[in-house]
């Protein structure tokens, strides 16, 4: 990839935290390419949710190969582009939960983590990651009232979820990370949006 790049940006959280609602509301005051998770058009994802064990291999292969795919092409254009979640957030967390889980034995999490040592090789790290903190208690109530056809992740994961996002994010360098106060209903507010672009902007000079 030579050239110039497009900048990245990620936003990051627990499951049902507000993750697409955020992006699409930075879409909504600023320029930005959006690369979205799109669960229902991910090809295991159905099949995964009937048969964990069976599927887990091919969905996760698909979803790191998927949010590498959307980090190239906003990579290749001009500006600036947003993912919810993203490809870090999916090995780090995702694939490291089902693993623990016992859905991904262990020879399928190490080729998971070739492949995402391997991408992750050929593709920067996001320009910034924007982390969305909110108590346990605030995710699992919002996670309950969301509603999406396809979700793996069960309430009951979620605390160790935020045990596995937390260890990610402990190794990313401080000026990467922008962690924003989620556990207000305000949060996604016009005037904190806005408020948030400003202070995206300035990290991205």
């Amino acid at each position: 990839m030579g050239g110039e790049l497009g900048r990245l940006i990620v936003v990051v959280g627990n499951a049902g935290v507000g993750k697409t609602t955020l992006t699409d509301r930075l879409r909504g005051v600023g320029d930005f390419a959006v690369e979205l998770e799109q669960h229902e058009g991910r090809p295991f994802q159905r099949s995964f949710s009937e048969d964990l064990h069976r599927y887990a291999l091919p969905n996760q292969i698909d979803y790191l190969l998927y949010r590498a795919e959307q980090e190239k092409l906003i990579r290749r254009a001009d500006g600036v582009g947003i993912q919810d979640g993203g490809l870090d957030l999916d090995f780090f967390v995702f694939t490291r939960l089902f693993y623990q889980k016992g859905y991904l034995d262990e020879d399928e999490y190490q080729l998971c983590k070739r492949l995402y040592r391997l991408l992750r090789t050929c593709l920067p790290m996001p320009d910034l990651i924007v982390h969305l903190d909110a108590p346990l208690e605030v995710v699992a109530g919002r996670r309950a009232k969301r509603e999406r056809a396809l979700d793996i992740a069960q309430l009951e994961d979620l605390a160790q979820m935020g045990a596995l996002l937390g260890a990610w994010l402990s190794q990313v360098e401080e000026g990467r990370l922008l962690t924003v106060d989620a556990s207000g209903e305000d949060f996604l507010s016009q005037e904190n949006v806005e408020q948030l672009l400003r202070e995206i902007e300035r990290r991205l000079g």
